[in-house]
């Protein structure tokens, strides 16, 4: 098995960890750090086999995390004021 194929399993059961996670606790910073890891190591490895469109939808799911983060932000922010 090479650094791709470890690189890619390692994101998936990230991903996954962070869904078992948010379905159990509900959303945090840390669900959504996971998926970013996540969907970065399934990213490496679909680049690597040239799997387009997991490619895009990692991207993807990267920029919902980061989005999410950003949410939860500025709610802990308001919150605590």
């Amino acid at each position: 098995m090479d650094v791709y194929e470890v690189v890619g399993w390692l994101g998936a059961l990230m991903v996954l960890g962070a869904y078992a996670l948010v379905t159990r606790a509900g959303t945090s910073v840390l669900y959504h750090v996971l998926n970013i890891l996540g969907a970065a190591g399934l990213l490496v490895n679909a680049l690597h086999h040239h799997a387009f469109p997991s490619t895009t939808v990692n991207v993807v799911w990267i920029g919902i995390a980061i989005w999410g983060i950003t949410t939860a932000t500025r709610e802990r922010r308001t919150t605590t004021r």
